[in-house]
């Protein structure tokens, strides 16, 4: 398992440009998030390495993992500790080949119990299950059981659980197996990022880990 995986929590993920992107990363790393995902689906290169050498820098100070969603190609030009890839993303043998064997590669199940299996079997660093629960960022996303979280137990691999999760929804989802929440709108859509990051964080034991 890859150093930056062995400890559970909040998987922080951006959602397209923002003036004050940094400054909302390095509010939720404060309120303990373990992953950064920069989701931005803007044909802005320029501003997207920008953005995303700069977080590359404060997750390295926080000691987080900077996952790129999607990009493999950026996810290699500002050394990012790995991407995280769709259903209609390039493979995951193709994202290994452009950035190691060390790097962080999740993928997207859904509610798919058969391609979590398969994506496991194919290298796959942690599988993401998803929607928990409705979703302001992709509203039409299928739904997904907590029992998913469960029954994956047996996979190997850490499991992340995304969906309309908030403070209020997510105890469950930790009881069901989740190691990380992921959580875009109920982190970066509120006044005090660190005080929601503060909130998910809690949720998991002080000093907890992840064992495969």
């Amino acid at each position: 398992m890859h150093p930056k995986l062995k400890h559970p929590g909040l998987y922080a993920i951006t959602d397209g440009p923002r003036a004050d992107l940094l400054e909302a990363v390095a509010a939720a790393l404060s309120g303990g998030a373990r992953l950064v995902q920069y989701r931005d689906k803007t044909a802005d290169h320029s501003r997207r390495h920008q953005e995303a050498s700069a977080l590359r820098l404060l997750c390295d100070r926080h000691g987080a993992a900077l996952i790129i969603n999607d990009d493999i190609r950026l996810a290699a030009a500002v050394h990012a500790d790995g991407v995280h890839l769709g259903e209609t993303d390039p493979a995951l043998a193709a994202a290994r080949d452009v950035l190691g064997d060390h790097a962080i590669i999740g993928v997207s199940s859904y509610d798919s119990l058969e391609r979590a299996r398969d994506m496991a079997g194919a290298g796959a660093d942690y599988i993401a299950f998803g929607a928990f629960f409705p979703s302001p960022t992709k509203p039409l996303a299928r739904r997904a059981s907590p029992d998913l979280l469960r029954q994956s137990a047996a996979l190997g691999v850490p499991r992340v659980a995304i969906g309309g999760i908030t403070p209020e929804n997510a105890g469950s989802l930790v009881s069901a197996g989740a190691d990380y929440l992921a959580v875009i709108s109920a982190l970066f859509a509120v006044a005090d990022v660190r005080a929601a990051a503060q909130r998910f964080t809690d949720l998991y034991p002080p000093h907890s880990g992840i064992s495969r």
